[in-house]
Formats: structure tokens, sequence, C-alpha cells
């Protein structure tokens, strides 16, 4: 068995703690609160919402495309600078500055909420790289996916704590009531900032490279070794068709982060009532299937758990797209009289387990077969392949839409998960896991 550096449990928690803190962005931010709030009060293109959603898949590309140029060199000059902890601490602060003044984007303030936004996502995203460019050193290749699924259930629990509150204490989201709920950026900042401390307190920094100032001279080195990376691709075969996957994958699960909220509200036009319960079976479906799929992966292996994910994924969409034709047959059939908005929620219940699983286990497996020495480097490209595939994903659909309305273009996502399964086929899971641990 393969081993590496265990950490203890207070480390492990405060590693995982950081996918606590930073769900409250996620979440509020760009899946449940503030999209809601930019498309359809800042921007307010009654009654399609059209410009306002392609506005907020503009800004999310960007945001993401800053990732794709920087994370891999970003993780280089972590890995040789010995700089984990300084880049993760820097991201953070980024984020919590900006989410913070969110508040001051008001109905009109079009161009004020698109750079918060993107800076504030890119912060967010990059410290998302950071974070789990850790994962290899917390434990062996059989364990990292208990402690993976450990972090992300976190995670989904630290985001039913910072969205119950806002629910439950600043309300809906509409016109009348923007001066409450335009507190959603600061309280986000400030569950973020108070959430993330056990990290900083207790996660240690890697033994790897040499501690180094961070100057131009550490970059250009960084850059070099950077390109001796890009050069070797061929020595890492597995782990580059896992990023393939990752690529197809995450465009899909991007796609339903940012807009499955704002199709509930302006598709489906559910109460307040039903947006608080999918919020809360979302984050609970989410922490299970995290728990679930981390513990099945130290089972039966990541690949073939993976695989289980995407499938999941395809009959999530399926009950999306559906949902009016599946509330139909369920009346006529069982002469119920249930709402559209009532089943959306058991569609809502299978994105969640999607989520949590394909998120948990992605991660886990990058984590398998990433060499210690080049952990945060090649992190870097699971930041870059991911958000890539945010800018394909997210900007498609944002076209798509603008074309033939928000639900025809969700569709689009069961072409994503399928095309995943692909390379995933070609995955070897024990050379992958052995081509890493000859390079440590």
């Amino acid at each position: 068995m393969i081993r590496t550096r265990k950490a203890s449990r207070r480390e492990i928690f405060g590693w995982a703690m950081f996918d606590f803190a930073n769900q409250a962005y996620t979440l509020l931010i760009i899946t449940v609160v503030f999209g809601d709030i930019y498309t359809r009060i800042v921007v307010g293109d009654a009654p399609g919402y059209r410009l306002g959603n392609l506005l907020w898949s503009a800004a999310l590309c960007l945001s993401y495309a800053i990732v794709v140029v920087s994370a891999p060199l970003l993780g280089a000059v972590m890995d040789h600078a010995q700089a984990k902890k300084r880049l993760l601490f820097a991201s953070y602060v980024l984020t919590v500055a900006s989410t913070g003044m969110l508040y001051f984007v008001e109905p009109g303030h079009v161009w004020l909420g698109f750079v918060l936004i993107v800076l504030s996502n890119a912060a967010y995203s990059a410290g998302e790289s950071f974070i789990a460019s850790f994962l290899p050193f917390l434990g062996d290749s059989t364990e990292l996916g208990r402690i993976s699924g450990y972090g992300w259930a976190l995670g989904y629990a630290g985001g039913l704590v910072s969205a119950g509150f806002v629910l439950a204490f600043l309300g809906e989201v509409s016109a009348e009531n923007f001066e409450r709920i335009r507190w959603v950026g600061p309280f986000a900042a400030a569950f973020f900032l108070l959430a993330a401390i056990p990290t900083f307190i207790w996660l240690r920094e890697p033994a790897c490279g040499r501690h180094r100032t961070l100057q131009p001279a550490v970059i250009f080195s960084a850059y070099g070794r950077l390109l001796r990376t890009v050069h070797s691709v061929a020595e890492f075969p597995d782990l580059f068709r896992l990023f393939i996957s990752i690529l197809f994958a995450m465009a899909g699960v991007y796609v339903i982060v940012a807009f499955s909220f704002i199709y509930g509200a302006q598709v489906i036009g559910w109460s307040e009532a039903t947006r608080a319960q999918m919020f809360v079976i979302v984050q609970i479906t989410a922490l299970l299937g995290a728990l679930a799929f981390g513990a099945l992966q130290d089972r039966i292996g990541g690949r073939v758990t993976y695989a289980l994910s995407l499938l999941l994924w395809v009959f999530a969409i399926l009950a999306i797209y559906f949902v009016e034709a599946l509330t139909a047959t369920l009346n006529g059939t069982l002469g119920l009289t249930l709402e559209a908005e009532r089943v959306f929620l058991f569609a809502g219940l299978l994105s969640g387990l999607s989520l949590g699983s394909s998120q948990s286990v992605g991660r886990a497996l990058v984590g398998m077969f990433a060499p210690e020495s080049r952990a945060a480097e090649l992190f870097g490209f699971w930041g870059l392949f991911s958000k890539l595939a945010a800018i394909f994903g997210i900007f498609a659909v944002g076209l798509l839409q603008w074309l033939f309305g928000l639900q025809g273009a969700v569709l689009f996502c069961i072409a994503l998960f399928a095309a995943a399964l692909v390379p995933l086929a070609g995955v070897d899971e024990a050379r992958g896991i052995r081509t890493a641990w000859q390079k440590k």
C-alpha cells in the first residue's frame, strides 16, 4: 500500500474547515442568492432576463479565464517556494474583501456588480485549487476518497448553516426586500473570514521545496518548472485522461451551480417556500453524496465511483428538463394534484447527490495521481481544466438560453456528462497511482 505522511485529525479538520468556510461564497453568491439579485434586480430586463443571464455568464466566464491563465503557474510557485499557505491566505483575503463590497451593488449598477463578481469568483476559484493541493499530504492513497468526501460534506454543512441564516433573516430576493437581501455579500464575507481561521491555525505547510521569498526570480524558476511539466505530459497518461473527463463533467456541474436557482425562479416559477426547501434538500443530499461516494471510492476504486456519479448526473438533468411532463404523468396516472415546483424538488435531490459525489471523487482521484513534489502544480492544472470547463459550459448555455430559452439550454448538460465518460474509460487507476509514487 502506498503511504505518505498521515496528518493528525486536527490538521485534517483544519483543512476541511476551508471547505466549510468557502461554501458560503459559492452557495450564497453564485448559486442561490446573488445570481438571482443580479439578473432580476440589478440588470432587471424582464420578462425573459436574457441580458441579465448573459452578463452573469460572461462575468463568471471571465473570472474562470483568470484562473485558467494563472492557476498552473501559481501552483508551480507554491511547490517551488514552499508557499501553499501564503497563496491560500492571499486568495482568502481577496475573496472576503470583494465579496463584502457586493453590498454596494444597487439596481442599475450593472458594471460594478460585474467587476466584483469577476474579482471575488476568481479569488475563490483559485483558493479551491490551493486548498486541494494539500490533499495528497493528508493520508495514503486508500484514504483520500474518505478525506476528500469529509471535506466536501463539511462544506455542504457550511452551506446549510450560512444559507439557512440568510433565508431566515434576510428574506426573499425581490425589489421590495432589496435593502435587507443586499446584506448577503457582507454576510458571506464574514462567514468565510471567521470559519476559515482553523485552517490557518492547524493546517501545516507541506515540507516540499524550499521556503523562498515571492519575488520575480522565483516566479521565473516556477515558470521553467511548469514548462517541464507540460513537456512531460506523456509521463502522466491516466491523470491527463482524467483531466479531459473533468473538463466535460465540470462544464455540466458549473452550469447547474450557476443556473439551477435562476432556472427555478424563471422557468418553474417556484414560491419562496419551495426555493428554501430546494436549498435544504440539495445541501443535505450533497453532504450525504460526498460521504457515501467517498467511502465507496476507497472500497471499489475511484474510476468506477466517478463513472457512477456521472451517470447519476444524467438522470438528474433528465428530471430537471422533463419536470412538467413528469408532473402531468404523476397527476394523470395517480390522480394527484401536484404542482411542477414540488416535483422539481425530486430533481434537486438527484442533483444534490450528483454534486456531492462527483466533486468529492474527482478531487480525490487527482490527489491519488499527483506526486507530492508537484501536488500544487498538478492541482493547478486541475483548476485550469475545471475553470476552462466552466467557461465552456456556462458561456455555451448563456448563448443557448439567449437563442432558445433557459429550459432548452439546460438539456445540453446531458451531452457534457456523457462525453466525460469516454476518456474515463481509458484511465488505469493502479498504473496512475504507481506513476505518482515513482515520481515522489
